[in-house]
């Protein structure tokens, strides 16, 4: 067979689908499997969202659009940013994308070279240091500590600063840990951004999803006209996963970069999709506010649980939907233990280390499954341990 390109060696993977790939193997041999694997809220979309899809369809929205998006929908992000964040960009700050995944990756595309370092989170959601090691550059790691409640804060940062640094990565709440940085962490490394001049990538998907917390956003230094790209979707505070909708907002210039790596990649996002994007955007809210009530409540219940268990020790997280309990007491590793709980006790989950070495010692489970299977897999948990 002839070869393939040496860059695939760079890139790395998602453990949750692999994971999700066993667990229905187990369940096609008559396994009963509790998955907690998959970050996925499991509510409905909206309804007023769903009618806006079949609306837009019936309508003709079934054709090419503008490379950068629809300008209603466009409108509509400006409408949120300054709702949420403070400030209105100008629609030609905003990029529309299938997902905020091609966000991330057009940004890193356009602004990261050979040898340019990058720092991100660790441990963090696995395609920031994927991308940046398959375009030839260098992931530099930030280790998150619990006893600092897993936030990255500007000191961490000052430390691994150096002088091939292009772009720092923040993820605020944070996946897997849950955590949220406060208006000093934000502050703090959005100095040591503009210090050094660099990029500041923000992934924003969880902001809606917060509790005991307020979100603050680096693009509000510089309304995201100068070095901060502002990534958010629909995925999360929507439960719109399968839509494939998301954005991005920067300075217009490097905005401009980014639609070009689109139109080669994507032509454009689908019509009638974006239109249920400003269904979301400006219709009712409701749908979203009861979705987070209810991740508070288990958030407490699997909190709770996690830490009536014998050798788990769990921190309350702020934001998103999981939990990153530390599993050192058990004696195992988290590849080990996650094993033991899916091969065992039919519990889904990942090892910390699916997030990078940092993650050793924790595990991660998502909450986005109901109160009562919540309380199932705590009772499994208690009889394995």
């Amino acid at each position: 067979m002839r070869p393939f390109a040496r860059s695939l060696g760079r890139i790395g993977t998602e453990s949750a689908f692999e994971v999700l790939a066993r667990c229905r193997e187990l369940e096609r041999g008559g396994k009963k499997i509790l998955h907690f694997e998959i970050g996925e809220p499991d509510f409905p979309s909206p309804p007023h969202v769903i009618e806006a899809t079949k609306r837009a369809l019936d309508q003709g929205f079934t054709h090419y659009t503008p490379p950068q998006g629809i300008f209603e929908l466009q409108e509509a992000v400006c409408e949120e940013v300054a709702r949420s964040r403070g400030f209105r960009p100008k629609p030609d700050q905003v990029l529309i994308g299938p997902g905020g995944k091609p966000i991330i990756l057009y940004a890193i595309l356009a602004t990261i070279e050979e040898g340019d370092e990058v720092i991100v989170q660790e441990p963090a959601y696995p395609m920031y240091a994927s991308i940046v090691n398959y375009v030839g550059g260098k992931a530099v790691p930030v280790r998150l500590k619990e006893e600092n409640d897993f936030r990255m804060t500007a000191e961490d940062v000052k430390e691994v600063v150096t002088g091939k640094t292009k772009m720092i990565v923040i993820n605020s709440p944070n996946n897997p840990t849950g955590s949220v940085l406060s208006r000093d962490d934000v502050s703090g490394i959005a100095d040591i951004a503009e210090d050094n001049d660099l990029w500041l990538l923000s992934d924003e998907i969880y902001n809606r999803i917060i509790y005991d917390a307020v979100h603050f956003s680096p693009a509000a230094r510089d309304a995201a006209a100068e070095r901060t790209i502002l990534v958010d979707g629909f995925s999360k505070a929507y439960a719109m996963t399968g839509y494939r909708l998301g954005y991005g907002v920067g300075p217009k210039g490097l905005i401009g970069k980014m639609v070009l790596l689109a139109i080669n990649t994507i032509s454009c996002v689908t019509a009638f999709v974006q239109m249920a994007g400003v269904a979301a955007l400006r219709g009712p809210q409701e749908s979203t506010e009861a979705m987070v009530r209810e991740f508070r409540a288990r958030r407490d219940l699997i909190v709770a649980g996690l830490n009536g268990v014998r050798g788990f020790k769990c921190l309350n997280p702020k934001g998103a939907f999981y939990v990153f309990p530390n599993i050192a007491g058990t004696g195992m590793s988290s590849a080990k233990c996650s094993k033991y709980l899916l091969e065992d006790g039919g519990i889904a989950v990942l090892p910390g280390t699916a997030f990078g070495a940092a993650g050793e010692g924790y595990i991660r489970f998502s909450y986005a499954t109901s109160q009562d299977k919540i309380g199932e897999m705590v009772e499994k948990l208690k009889a394995l341990f």
